[in-house]
């Protein structure tokens, strides 16, 4: 059973929320949230990534970055201002990108569902990154961005959901790379609340760092608390949930640096004891069990030999894991990609021209593009307890922070 509350959100007004919407925090580095939030003091990056109003070099993870982050909190509840809605409320959040929509509903779910695995994950987590959002929440006393969830889709909720759009949105705003984000406040929300009563389970999608921070800052403030009920707001964290059959998924693909001191000749001949190599491939795969590699200049087309044996599991037949258990790893030496300074990864819409760019100026020497996980494999790898390899999904397109924030 999934337990979904509503929730009091601390939100913008309206007439400045498309100031204040931020890009997530964890897809920009320091000098990309710098550039994005000049000019505009409203934006809600300042208080994410609050280092970016401190001298260049200060230490991400200092006492002063947290201190900015409550200052530049503060500051910004006084002059958008944000408000706090008079009553708990849902909430819709759609999401438009060119032809591709989808509504998610916006509600606090339980952390002991998180902690039981009712709420499924398929990701690691880093302990620094953990560490981070962690020690941000219990400063800030606030959840400011919320988590990607997916469920099954249930015909009962689409229903509901299909209902609501028809009356007048709370914010509806259109951000500078074109996606626009509309939202809706509910204030009936029992009939969802019941509905969800009957999906067995909730998958994160994105945001595994922001949902264990959310547990661990749990954990800290009930032992704090003299008279824990479990009713408490820090029992709860914020979320965005999606049916499975709107999401969209798109390709993570890979660049390495070089060779491994291999020659092209000796690479290429390397690649064809594992894979049968086609020429004046396409830049992008068509199917699973596919692949597209860049390399001098062209495009080949790789597939798994017909006498090939795949590994048993269901991690171990994604097309990321074939390609690292075959390529990478045997044969450019790439054994750890989180770890490994000679691969990097380019997702979302950047595409294949991206491949190009970095091969062709020197910046890479090969690059291979995939076809994207779907999402019944990440919901059967969630519903296996196995663990996706890194940087295997990308989701677009990406909530906003600051639009509606849950303060614990």
């Amino acid at each position: 059973m999934a337990v979904i509350r509503p929730f009091r959100a601390l939100r913008p007004n309206p007439a400045q929320a498309k100031a204040v919407a931020s890009v997530p925090y964890d897809v920009v580095n320091t000098e990309e949230a710098r550039e994005l939030a000049k000019g505009n003091p409203l934006s809600f990056l300042h208080v994410s990534r609050p280092e970016i109003d401190l001298p260049v070099g200060t230490d991400n993870y200092s006492d002063a970055v947290y201190r900015k982050a409550v200052e530049n909190f503060d500051s910004l509840i006084a002059k958008a201002p944000l408000e706090t809605e008079a009553e708990p409320s849902l909430y819709l959040y759609k999401l438009v990108m060119g032809d591709h929509e989808q509504v998610g509903i916006v509600a606090c779910c339980s952390i002991d569902e998180y902690d039981d695995n009712t709420i499924r994950k398929h990701e690691r987590t880093r302990p620094d990154k953990e560490d981070d959002r962690t020690r941000h929440m219990l400063m800030l006393r606030a959840q400011t961005g919320p988590v990607f969830l997916t469920y099954r889709r249930r015909a009962e909720i689409d229903d509901q959901v299909s209902a609501a759009l028809s009356s007048e949105p709370l914010f509806d705003v259109t951000a500078d790379d074109g996606i626009k984000h509309t939202i809706w406040r509910l204030v009936n929300t029992e009939s969802l609340v019941n509905s969800f009563k009957n999906v067995p389970l909730l998958y994160i999608a994105d945001g595994h760092h922001r949902a264990a921070s959310a547990s661990r800052a749990r954990a800290e403030l009930k032992q704090q608390s003299f008279a824990h009920t479990g009713k408490e707001d820090y029992n709860y964290f914020l979320t965005v949930m999606f049916p499975d059959s709107q999401l969209q998924i798109l390709a993570y693909n890979r660049v390495v640096k070089n060779l491994n001191g291999l020659s092209i000749e000796e690479f290429l001949n390397a690649v064809k004891r594992q894979f049968t190599i086609s020429a004046d491939a396409p830049a992008g795969p068509a199917k699973r069990g596919h692949w597209s590699m860049y390399l001098a200049g062209k495009w080949y087309g790789l597939q798994m030999s017909p006498d090939a044996t795949l590994p048993t599991g269901t991690v171990g037949r994604l097309d990321v894991s074939v390609l690292q258990d075959r390529l990478l790893e045997p044969i450019l030496g790439i054994h750890d990609v989180r770890t490994d300074k000679r691969i990097d990864f380019v997702g979302g819409l950047r595409g294949t021209k991206e491949l190009e760019r970095l091969v062709d100026g020197g910046q890479a020497a090969v690059a291979f593009s995939l076809y994207p996980t779907t999402v019944e494999e990440l919901l059967m790898v969630s519903d296996a307890g196995e663990i996706m390899p890194p940087k295997s999904t990308w989701f677009e397109p990406k909530l906003r922070d600051g639009l509606l924030i849950h303060k614990i």
